[in-house]
């Protein structure tokens, strides 16, 4: 059996899959969103539907700008710098990233990255789905001084991203890439 190839469609803010199926989108025409000025920029590539093995989103994040916020949740993530600096939070402590450099993230591990250097850094990040999330969102003084962390210890999402704007949906934007090849 061949699996058919899913159309794209256009959105007002770029591609994205129309259905079941393989499909392929170049990043600079998928639809993009921006989580405000504290959280940076993301893409999903999903459509309507959810991918119900793996979440795969691409991140744009300037100087200072959290991922997300400190968590730790029940299923292995990913994630490779693709370019620029970042600062990985990792169970209490720091860790510097620059371009290359791979984040492997078993489920339990309390993590966020965070925007460093000059200018914006793009993270590629991949993480398991299935069953319950379980996330937990501690409120670790690390994570807390580059304003990354829960308040307060609490399993809610809603709580720990309540000071933040809710995302919106945006268009990809050239200043965020270093295109040498482009």
């Amino acid at each position: 059996m061949r699996l058919p190839e899913a159309p794209l469609r256009t959105t007002k803010y770029g591609l994205a899959p129309d259905g079941d199926g393989w499909f392929v989108l170049d990043a600079r025409e998928s639809r993009w969103r921006d989580d405000g000025p504290q959280l940076g920029f993301y893409a999903d590539f999903e459509g309507k539907r959810r991918f119900p093995q793996i979440g795969v989103s691409l991140y744009v994040l300037y100087p200072g700008q959290p991922m997300s916020m400190y968590h730790r949740e029940r299923h292995q993530e990913a994630f490779l710098v693709l370019q620029g600096e970042c600062l990985l939070i990792v169970e209490g402590q720091e860790r510097a990233l620059r371009t290359w450099d791979f984040f492997h993230c078993p489920g339990g591990t309390a993590h966020t990255i965070v925007g460093a250097g000059e200018g914006p850094s793009v993270v590629f990040a991949c993480g398991a789905r299935g069953g319950a999330r379980g996330y937990f969102y501690p409120a670790d003084a690390v994570a807390g001084a580059h304003g990354a962390a829960a308040d307060r210890d609490t399993d809610s999402p809603a709580e720990a991203y309540a000071r933040f704007p809710a995302s919106t949906r945006c268009r990809f934007r050239e200043e965020w890439f270093d295109r040498d090849d482009a």
